[in-house]
Protein backbone atom coordinates (compact mmCIF):
# COMPACT_ATOMS: atom_id res chain seq x y z
CA UNK A 1 0.00 0.00 0.00
CA UNK A 2 1.09 3.86 -0.87
CA UNK A 3 1.52 5.59 1.75
CA UNK A 4 -0.93 6.87 3.54
CA UNK A 5 -0.09 9.60 6.01
CA UNK A 6 2.07 12.63 5.05
CA UNK A 7 2.37 15.50 7.85
CA UNK A 8 2.16 19.03 5.94
CA UNK A 9 2.95 21.41 8.74
CA UNK A 10 2.73 21.64 12.49
CA UNK A 11 1.74 24.48 14.68
CA UNK A 12 4.57 26.11 16.34
CA UNK A 13 2.75 26.75 19.40
CA UNK A 14 0.98 23.72 19.79
CA UNK A 15 0.33 20.13 18.55
CA UNK A 16 -2.09 20.83 16.22
CA UNK A 17 -1.12 19.37 12.68
CA UNK A 18 -1.99 19.29 9.25
CA UNK A 19 -1.64 16.54 6.86
CA UNK A 20 -3.38 14.16 3.95
CA UNK A 21 -4.70 11.06 4.25
CA UNK A 22 -4.28 8.73 1.18
CA UNK A 23 -7.11 5.94 0.37
CA UNK A 24 -7.74 3.73 -2.81
CA UNK A 25 -11.00 6.27 -2.87
CA UNK A 26 -9.22 9.53 -2.50
CA UNK A 27 -7.48 11.99 -0.20
CA UNK A 28 -8.87 13.51 2.94
CA UNK A 29 -7.25 16.95 4.46
CA UNK A 30 -6.42 16.55 7.77
CA UNK A 31 -7.45 17.39 10.61
CA UNK A 32 -10.78 15.96 9.52
CA UNK A 33 -14.40 15.29 11.24
CA UNK A 34 -16.09 12.01 9.52
CA UNK A 35 -19.98 12.06 9.92
CA UNK A 36 -21.73 8.60 11.47
CA UNK A 37 -23.11 6.29 9.08
CA UNK A 38 -23.37 2.70 10.83
CA UNK A 39 -25.77 1.23 9.31
CA UNK A 40 -24.39 2.84 5.48
CA UNK A 41 -26.24 5.90 5.27
CA UNK A 42 -25.40 8.98 7.73
CA UNK A 43 -29.26 9.90 9.15
CA UNK A 44 -31.56 11.96 6.48
CA UNK A 45 -28.56 12.88 3.82
CA UNK A 46 -27.95 11.31 0.50
CA UNK A 47 -24.41 10.99 -0.42
CA UNK A 48 -24.57 14.01 -2.51
CA UNK A 49 -25.88 15.92 0.65
CA UNK A 50 -22.51 15.06 2.29
CA UNK A 51 -20.48 16.17 -0.44
CA UNK A 52 -22.05 19.27 -0.54
CA UNK A 53 -21.23 19.85 3.50
CA UNK A 54 -17.86 19.54 2.76
CA UNK A 55 -17.20 15.74 4.10
CA UNK A 56 -14.48 13.95 2.56
CA UNK A 57 -15.07 10.70 4.68
CA UNK A 58 -17.50 8.79 6.32
CA UNK A 59 -17.69 6.50 8.97
CA UNK A 60 -19.57 2.95 8.61
CA UNK A 61 -20.31 0.23 11.38
CA UNK A 62 -19.45 -3.47 10.76
CA UNK A 63 -21.10 -4.59 13.68
CA UNK A 64 -24.39 -2.87 12.25
CA UNK A 65 -23.77 -4.06 8.49
CA UNK A 66 -23.06 -7.64 9.60
CA UNK A 67 -26.66 -8.28 11.17
CA UNK A 68 -28.42 -6.14 8.58
CA UNK A 69 -28.18 -6.74 5.48
CA UNK A 70 -25.35 -9.12 6.08
CA UNK A 71 -21.96 -8.63 4.19
CA UNK A 72 -22.23 -11.29 1.64
CA UNK A 73 -25.54 -8.96 0.29
CA UNK A 74 -23.37 -5.74 0.47
CA UNK A 75 -20.79 -7.91 -1.96
CA UNK A 76 -22.82 -9.23 -4.23
CA UNK A 77 -23.85 -5.58 -4.41
CA UNK A 78 -20.70 -4.83 -5.53
CA UNK A 79 -19.05 -3.64 -1.73
CA UNK A 80 -19.56 -1.55 0.49
CA UNK A 81 -18.81 2.05 -1.49
CA UNK A 82 -21.42 0.85 -4.35
CA UNK A 83 -23.83 -0.03 -1.92
CA UNK A 84 -24.11 3.57 -0.17
CA UNK A 85 -23.18 5.07 -3.65
CA UNK A 86 -20.34 6.54 -1.90
CA UNK A 87 -17.16 7.08 -4.08
CA UNK A 88 -15.11 9.02 -1.08
CA UNK A 89 -12.81 7.17 1.38
CA UNK A 90 -15.00 5.03 4.24
CA UNK A 91 -13.96 3.51 7.51
CA UNK A 92 -15.32 1.05 9.35
CA UNK A 93 -15.40 0.72 12.80
CA UNK A 94 -15.59 -2.83 14.28
CA UNK A 95 -18.73 -2.63 16.47
CA UNK A 96 -16.61 -3.53 19.53
CA UNK A 97 -18.17 -0.69 21.17
CA UNK A 98 -22.16 -1.19 19.75
CA UNK A 99 -21.35 -4.78 21.45
CA UNK A 100 -19.92 -3.91 24.69
CA UNK A 101 -22.72 -1.31 24.85
CA UNK A 102 -24.84 -4.14 25.06
CA UNK A 103 -24.94 -4.57 28.85
CA UNK A 104 -26.45 -8.01 29.85
CA UNK A 105 -26.66 -8.96 26.19
CA UNK A 106 -23.75 -10.34 26.01
CA UNK A 107 -20.92 -12.61 27.35
CA UNK A 108 -16.99 -11.93 27.10
CA UNK A 109 -13.53 -13.89 27.42
CA UNK A 110 -10.28 -13.63 25.71
CA UNK A 111 -11.44 -15.99 22.83
CA UNK A 112 -14.20 -13.12 21.92
CA UNK A 113 -17.53 -11.92 22.63
CA UNK A 114 -21.15 -13.63 22.51
CA UNK A 115 -24.40 -11.69 22.61
CA UNK A 116 -27.75 -11.43 21.78
CA UNK A 117 -28.65 -9.85 18.22
CA UNK A 118 -31.11 -6.09 19.24
CA UNK A 119 -32.64 -7.17 15.88
CA UNK A 120 -34.01 -10.72 16.57
CA UNK A 121 -32.43 -12.09 19.73
CA UNK A 122 -30.34 -14.38 18.12
CA UNK A 123 -26.88 -15.64 19.42
CA UNK A 124 -23.39 -14.62 17.80
CA UNK A 125 -20.11 -14.69 18.17
CA UNK A 126 -17.61 -11.97 17.20
CA UNK A 127 -14.19 -12.78 17.50
CA UNK A 128 -11.14 -10.29 15.98
CA UNK A 129 -10.19 -12.38 13.41
CA UNK A 130 -14.37 -12.20 12.19
CA UNK A 131 -14.21 -8.51 12.83
CA UNK A 132 -11.23 -8.37 10.36
CA UNK A 133 -12.88 -10.85 8.18
CA UNK A 134 -16.22 -8.72 7.82
CA UNK A 135 -14.47 -5.71 7.39
CA UNK A 136 -12.29 -7.21 4.54
CA UNK A 137 -15.29 -8.08 2.99
CA UNK A 138 -17.48 -4.82 3.19
CA UNK A 139 -14.18 -3.05 1.67
CA UNK A 140 -13.30 0.10 3.75
CA UNK A 141 -10.74 1.88 3.17
CA UNK A 142 -10.07 1.71 7.10
CA UNK A 143 -10.61 -0.46 9.58
CA UNK A 144 -10.73 -0.76 12.82
CA UNK A 145 -9.38 -3.71 15.53
CA UNK A 146 -11.87 -5.64 17.50
CA UNK A 147 -11.99 -3.73 21.25
CA UNK A 148 -13.54 -3.93 24.68
CA UNK A 149 -14.48 -0.49 25.57
CA UNK A 150 -15.40 -0.33 29.26
CA UNK A 151 -17.36 2.41 30.56
CA UNK A 152 -16.14 5.73 32.39
CA UNK A 153 -15.78 4.93 36.38
CA UNK A 154 -14.80 1.29 36.01
CA UNK A 155 -12.32 -0.24 38.99
CA UNK A 156 -8.94 0.19 37.64
CA UNK A 157 -8.58 -3.17 37.63
CA UNK A 158 -11.36 -4.10 35.30
CA UNK A 159 -9.86 -1.25 33.32
CA UNK A 160 -7.03 -3.08 33.25
CA UNK A 161 -8.09 -6.28 32.35
CA UNK A 162 -10.31 -4.99 29.35
CA UNK A 163 -7.00 -3.36 28.03
CA UNK A 164 -5.10 -6.32 28.31
CA UNK A 165 -7.96 -8.26 26.46
CA UNK A 166 -7.73 -5.39 23.76
CA UNK A 167 -3.87 -6.10 23.25
CA UNK A 168 -4.41 -9.31 22.79
CA UNK A 169 -7.18 -8.74 20.81
CA UNK A 170 -5.16 -6.52 18.48
CA UNK A 171 -2.08 -9.01 17.95
CA UNK A 172 -5.04 -11.56 16.18
CA UNK A 173 -6.50 -8.89 14.68
CA UNK A 174 -2.95 -7.72 13.03
CA UNK A 175 -2.29 -11.57 12.16
CA UNK A 176 -5.26 -11.85 10.16
CA UNK A 177 -5.61 -9.19 8.31
CA UNK A 178 -4.46 -9.42 4.30
CA UNK A 179 -6.55 -7.06 2.17
CA UNK A 180 -4.71 -4.87 0.05
CA UNK A 181 -4.93 -1.52 0.23
CA UNK A 182 -6.94 -1.29 3.23
CA UNK A 183 -5.09 0.39 6.68
CA UNK A 184 -6.23 -1.45 9.68
CA UNK A 185 -5.63 0.89 13.14
CA UNK A 186 -4.64 -0.45 16.24
CA UNK A 187 -6.70 0.87 19.42
CA UNK A 188 -4.60 2.65 22.38
CA UNK A 189 -6.70 2.38 25.71
CA UNK A 190 -6.28 2.62 30.07
CA UNK A 191 -9.33 4.41 30.53
CA UNK A 192 -7.92 7.70 32.19
CA UNK A 193 -4.85 6.20 33.92
CA UNK A 194 -2.21 7.82 32.67
CA UNK A 195 0.18 5.31 32.93
CA UNK A 196 -2.34 2.69 31.41
CA UNK A 197 -2.55 5.00 28.13
CA UNK A 198 1.53 5.00 28.29
CA UNK A 199 1.38 1.01 28.78
CA UNK A 200 -1.28 0.94 26.12
CA UNK A 201 0.42 3.35 23.45
CA UNK A 202 3.94 1.15 24.02
CA UNK A 203 2.02 -2.02 23.33
CA UNK A 204 -0.46 -0.98 20.22
CA UNK A 205 2.69 0.92 18.44
CA UNK A 206 4.98 -1.77 18.73
CA UNK A 207 2.27 -4.53 16.65
CA UNK A 208 3.42 -1.14 13.73
CA UNK A 209 0.36 -0.47 12.57
CA UNK A 210 -0.34 1.76 10.00
CA UNK A 211 -2.75 4.14 12.03
CA UNK A 212 -3.61 4.14 15.81
CA UNK A 213 -6.80 5.38 17.05
CA UNK A 214 -7.42 6.59 20.67
CA UNK A 215 -10.71 4.72 22.31
CA UNK A 216 -12.38 4.64 25.52
CA UNK A 217 -13.03 8.36 26.04
CA UNK A 218 -15.54 10.74 25.57
CA UNK A 219 -18.01 8.30 27.98
CA UNK A 220 -18.88 10.57 30.60
CA UNK A 221 -15.47 11.98 31.77
CA UNK A 222 -14.67 15.66 32.81
CA UNK A 223 -13.85 17.37 29.47
CA UNK A 224 -10.37 18.76 31.28
CA UNK A 225 -9.55 14.72 32.20
CA UNK A 226 -10.65 13.57 28.77
CA UNK A 227 -8.19 16.87 26.97
CA UNK A 228 -5.17 15.92 29.50
CA UNK A 229 -5.21 12.01 28.71
CA UNK A 230 -5.50 12.81 24.74
CA UNK A 231 -2.85 14.85 25.01
CA UNK A 232 -0.35 12.93 26.73
CA UNK A 233 -1.65 9.70 24.90
CA UNK A 234 -0.93 11.92 21.23
CA UNK A 235 2.46 13.16 22.52
CA UNK A 236 3.68 9.26 22.51
CA UNK A 237 2.17 8.23 19.19
CA UNK A 238 4.39 7.90 15.90
CA UNK A 239 4.59 11.72 14.55
CA UNK A 240 4.58 9.81 10.91
CA UNK A 241 1.47 7.97 11.31
CA UNK A 242 -2.29 9.10 11.27
CA UNK A 243 -3.89 9.82 14.70
CA UNK A 244 -7.68 9.10 14.98
CA UNK A 245 -10.28 10.15 18.39
CA UNK A 246 -12.63 8.02 18.57
CA UNK A 247 -16.67 9.28 19.66
CA UNK A 248 -15.35 13.25 19.59
CA UNK A 249 -17.58 15.90 17.67
CA UNK A 250 -18.64 19.15 19.64
CA UNK A 251 -16.81 21.83 18.51
CA UNK A 252 -15.29 22.66 21.35
CA UNK A 253 -13.45 19.22 21.63
CA UNK A 254 -12.82 19.32 18.28
CA UNK A 255 -10.79 22.09 18.30
CA UNK A 256 -8.95 21.75 22.08
CA UNK A 257 -8.10 18.06 20.59
CA UNK A 258 -6.98 19.11 17.47
CA UNK A 259 -4.07 20.79 19.40
CA UNK A 260 -2.92 18.08 21.01
CA UNK A 261 -2.08 16.24 17.91
CA UNK A 262 -5.37 14.47 16.92
CA UNK A 263 -6.19 14.25 13.12
CA UNK A 264 -9.02 12.25 12.53
CA UNK A 265 -12.27 12.48 14.29
CA UNK A 266 -16.04 10.63 14.02
CA UNK A 267 -18.83 11.39 16.46
CA UNK A 268 -22.73 11.10 15.90
CA UNK A 269 -23.41 13.95 17.92
CA UNK A 270 -23.86 16.73 14.91
CA UNK A 271 -26.61 14.67 13.41
CA UNK A 272 -28.03 13.42 16.75
CA UNK A 273 -28.71 16.97 17.81
CA UNK A 274 -30.07 17.80 14.61
CA UNK A 275 -32.41 15.40 14.64
CA UNK A 276 -33.67 16.40 18.05
CA UNK A 277 -33.82 20.39 17.22
CA UNK A 278 -30.49 20.84 18.52
CA UNK A 279 -28.39 22.96 16.48
CA UNK A 280 -25.06 24.62 16.30
CA UNK A 281 -24.13 28.70 16.24
CA UNK A 282 -20.97 31.05 16.01
CA UNK A 283 -21.70 31.31 19.62
CA UNK A 284 -23.74 28.28 21.30
CA UNK A 285 -25.52 25.39 20.66
CA UNK A 286 -29.26 26.52 20.21
CA UNK A 287 -32.42 24.94 20.66
CA UNK A 288 -34.58 25.47 17.72
CA UNK A 289 -37.57 24.13 19.13
CA UNK A 290 -37.66 26.95 21.29
CA UNK A 291 -40.44 30.09 21.20
CA UNK A 292 -38.46 32.64 20.05
CA UNK A 293 -37.44 31.48 17.05
CA UNK A 294 -41.22 31.59 15.81
CA UNK A 295 -40.82 34.74 14.12
CA UNK A 296 -37.05 34.70 13.27
CA UNK A 297 -36.79 35.75 10.04
CA UNK A 298 -32.94 35.38 9.72
CA UNK A 299 -31.08 31.89 9.16
CA UNK A 300 -29.52 30.11 12.31
CA UNK A 301 -26.59 31.48 11.78
CA UNK A 302 -25.78 34.52 9.66
CA UNK A 303 -22.45 32.98 9.22
CA UNK A 304 -23.05 30.30 8.09
CA UNK A 305 -22.81 29.34 4.23
CA UNK A 306 -25.42 25.84 4.36
CA UNK A 307 -27.84 25.68 2.14
CA UNK A 308 -29.97 25.40 5.34
CA UNK A 309 -28.90 29.05 6.04
CA UNK A 310 -28.76 30.20 3.01
CA UNK A 311 -32.66 29.56 1.79
CA UNK A 312 -34.54 28.81 5.01
CA UNK A 313 -35.42 31.19 7.74
CA UNK A 314 -35.10 29.86 11.77
CA UNK A 315 -38.63 30.46 11.98
CA UNK A 316 -39.46 28.27 9.00
CA UNK A 317 -36.97 25.36 10.76
CA UNK A 318 -38.58 26.19 14.21
CA UNK A 319 -42.18 25.45 12.28
CA UNK A 320 -40.82 22.21 10.85
CA UNK A 321 -39.91 20.77 14.10
CA UNK A 322 -42.86 21.95 15.98
CA UNK A 323 -44.93 19.97 13.02
CA UNK A 324 -42.47 17.19 12.89
CA UNK A 325 -41.90 17.21 9.57
CA UNK A 326 -39.51 14.98 7.94
CA UNK A 327 -37.77 17.81 6.03
CA UNK A 328 -37.05 19.33 9.84
CA UNK A 329 -34.15 16.29 9.87
CA UNK A 330 -33.00 16.54 6.59
CA UNK A 331 -32.74 20.57 7.15
CA UNK A 332 -31.10 20.91 10.90
CA UNK A 333 -28.63 17.71 9.78
CA UNK A 334 -27.24 19.51 6.86
CA UNK A 335 -26.72 22.71 8.82
CA UNK A 336 -25.17 20.66 11.85
CA UNK A 337 -22.85 18.82 9.29
CA UNK A 338 -21.79 22.00 7.13
CA UNK A 339 -21.19 24.04 10.41
CA UNK A 340 -18.37 21.25 11.88
CA UNK A 341 -17.03 20.86 8.42
CA UNK A 342 -16.27 24.56 8.00
CA UNK A 343 -14.94 25.12 11.22
CA UNK A 344 -12.43 22.26 10.60
CA UNK A 345 -11.75 24.03 7.04
CA UNK A 346 -11.08 26.67 9.08
CA UNK A 347 -8.91 24.83 11.49
CA UNK A 348 -6.72 23.37 9.06
CA UNK A 349 -5.95 26.81 7.29
CA UNK A 350 -5.07 28.49 10.65
CA UNK A 351 -2.47 25.44 11.29
CA UNK A 352 -1.08 25.79 7.61
CA UNK A 353 -0.71 29.71 8.11
CA UNK A 354 0.58 29.20 11.80
CA UNK A 355 -2.11 31.05 13.28
CA UNK A 356 -4.20 28.09 14.82
CA UNK A 357 -3.19 29.05 18.08
CA UNK A 358 -4.70 32.60 17.93
CA UNK A 359 -7.87 30.69 16.27
CA UNK A 360 -7.82 28.56 19.12
CA UNK A 361 -8.10 31.59 22.01
CA UNK A 362 -10.79 33.30 19.52
CA UNK A 363 -12.76 30.83 18.92
CA UNK A 364 -13.46 29.21 22.92
CA UNK A 365 -13.70 32.73 23.85
CA UNK A 366 -16.41 33.10 21.88
CA UNK A 367 -18.42 29.48 21.65
CA UNK A 368 -19.84 29.02 24.76
CA UNK A 369 -20.63 24.61 25.44
CA UNK A 370 -23.19 23.62 27.06
CA UNK A 371 -23.68 23.51 30.61
CA UNK A 372 -21.38 20.41 31.91
CA UNK A 373 -24.29 19.14 34.31
CA UNK A 374 -26.77 19.36 31.27
CA UNK A 375 -24.51 18.11 29.48
CA UNK A 376 -24.31 15.05 31.58
CA UNK A 377 -27.52 14.16 32.38
CA UNK A 378 -28.48 14.08 28.47
CA UNK A 379 -25.69 11.99 27.96
CA UNK A 380 -26.73 9.38 30.55
CA UNK A 381 -30.25 9.48 29.66
CA UNK A 382 -29.21 9.08 25.91
CA UNK A 383 -26.78 5.33 27.57
CA UNK A 384 -29.61 4.16 29.60
CA UNK A 385 -32.10 4.65 26.44
CA UNK A 386 -29.76 3.21 23.80
CA UNK A 387 -28.85 0.66 26.07
CA UNK A 388 -32.29 -0.64 26.83
CA UNK A 389 -33.22 -0.94 22.87
CA UNK A 390 -29.85 -1.52 20.55
CA UNK A 391 -26.17 -0.85 20.25
CA UNK A 392 -25.02 2.98 20.21
CA UNK A 393 -24.87 4.44 17.14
Amino acid sequence: MSQLFSLGRTCSRTGARAGTLTTPHGSVATPAFMPVGSQGTVKALTPDDLRTVGAGMILANAYHLHLRPGVEVIGRLGGLHNFMSWDGPILTDSGGFQVFSLGHLRRVSDKGAVFRSHIDGSEQFLTPELAIEIQEKLGADIIMAFDECPPYGDDLRIIRESMDRSHLWARRCRSSHSRDGQALFGIIHGGTSVELRRQSTAFVTELDFPGYAIGGLSLGEPKELMYSIVEETASLMPEEKPRYLMGVGSPEDLVECVACGVDLFDSALPTRLARNGAVFSRDRRLNIRNARFAVEEGPIDPDCDCSTCRDFSAAYLHHLFRCEELLAYRLATIHNLRFVMRLMEQVRQSILDDSFARFKDAFLKRYQPTDADVRAEQKQKWLEARRDRQPLD
